[in-house]
C-alpha cells in the first residue's frame, strides 16, 4: 500500500503540506487506476506493478489524524507495516530532495507523528519530500500550508515524478535499493 499524506480540500491542493497527494496521483496516472472509492476516512485506489497489486491510499482525515484512515486500511487489507510506504514533505529537506528509510522519528511531520502513534510503531518506511528550508521569520505551518512559488513549480514537477519513480523502485527491488536510488540525490 502506498499512502500519500495531505490535506483534503481544494484550498490546500498546490501547498507544500500536499505532496505526498501529488506522487499518488502520480502513480495512479501512470498506471491507469481507476476511479477512487471512498473508504477507511479517505479514497481508495488500485494499481498493478509489476504483477503487484497496490492500493493506493489518500487519507481524508486531514494530516494531523492521518493514522486513522491507514491504519484502517491496513487492518482491512491485513497488511504488515513493512507492506505500506508512507509518502509525506519534509521541510528539513532542500526542495526536491528525497528520502526513503525504514523507519524512524517523525521530525516533526504531523501526519506521521499521527501513524506513529497509531501504530505504536517508528518500524515503516516513508518517502520524504523536501520541501525546505523554511524561510526566516517564517512559521511553520504558513509555510507547509502555502504555495510553491511559480518559478519553483518546474523543481517541483520534477520531485513529484521522482518521488513516484522512488516507489516503482520499493516495490521493484525493495526499500535498500530503492534509497540507494534516490536518497540525497
Amino acid at each position: 500500500m502506498v499512502v500519500g499524506l495531505g490535506n483534503p480540500g481544494k484550498q490546500y491542493e498546490g501547498t507544500r503540506h500536499n505532496v505526498g497527494f501529488d506522487v499518488v496521483a502520480e502513480l495512479a496516472r501512470r498506471h491507469g487506476a481507476g476511479r477512487p472509492k471512498a473508504r477507511f476516512s479517505g479514497e481508495t485506489s488500485e494499481i498493478a506493478l509489476g504483477g503487484t497489486r497496490i492500493v493506493l491510499l489518500l487519507p481524508l482525515t486531514y494530516m494531523n489524524g492521518s493514522g486513522q484512515s491507514v491504519i484502517a486500511a491496513r487492518d482491512f487489507f491485513k497488511m504488515e507495516l513493512e507492506e505500506l510506504i508512507v509518502v509525506c514533505d519534509d521541510f528539513q529537506l532542500p526542495l526536491g530532495r528525497l528520502r526513503i528509510r525504514e523507519g524512524g522519528r517523525s521530525g516533526g511531520q504531523k501526519g506521521l507523528e499521527d501513524c506513529i502513534r497509531r501504530f505504536g510503531s517508528t518500524e515503516f518506511p516513508r518517502l520524504r519530500l523536501g520541501i525546505g528550508p523554511i524561510p526566516p521569520r517564517w512559521e511553520v505551518v504558513d509555510y507547509v500550508l502555502g504555495r510553491f512559488e511559480p518559478e519553483r513549480r518546474e523543481d517541483v514537477n520534477r520531485m513529484v515524478t521522482r518521488g513516484a519513480d522512488a516507489i516503482e523502485a520499493w516495490v521493484a527491488l525493495g526499500i535498500t535499493e530503492a534509497a540507494n536510488r534516490f536518497n540525497g540525490a
